[in-house]
């Protein structure tokens, strides 16, 4: 097994405890759910990792048209770090639009896809058919899911 492959089981573990465990296994180590989520973000991206459930912030650089193919999606960029962006694809149609602006900060839990742009998060939305871990997204001190 390559050093890569280890680092990339390693992060994925990671990434799921909270999954199986919740988010008070790492705060129980001191480590941040905030500070876990850029980081795991650029990991994932850089592995080419999917399906992972993210929480992290970042600031609003661009909105975008909505997708109205199959699904109504808002969807928006959000800068994370000085080289990586983002899209989110926030799904309208089981969640509210959230009344976002750009050059303001958001927070977003959601699942993580990769692809060669920087990666999509969606799932931001709860999940009233019990199938999938509900993501949200915190905007002016609101929670829309």
């Amino acid at each position: 097994m390559t050093k890569n492959n280890v680092k990339a089981i390693t992060i994925a573990i990671m990434a799921l405890i909270p999954v199986f465990f919740g988010s008070k296994f790492f705060k129980s180590m001191g480590i941040s759910s905030e500070n876990l989520g850029a980081y795991t973000i650029e990991e994932l991206y850089n592995n080419r990792q999917s399906g992972v459930m993210v929480k992290f912030e970042g600031q609003i650089i661009k909105l975008l048209s909505d997708d109205n193919e199959g699904s109504r999606h808002q969807r928006f960029i959000v800068k994370i770090s000085n080289s990586h962006t983002i899209l989110i694809a926030h799904n309208i149609d089981v969640a509210p639009r959230v009344p976002i602006k750009s050059n303001t900060n958001i927070t977003i839990y959601g699942q993580y896809e990769w692809n060669e742009k920087g990666g999509v998060v969606h799932w931001t939305h709860a999940d009233s058919y019990g199938t999938h871990e509900g993501g949200w997204i915190e905007y002016n001190g609101k929670v829309y899911q």
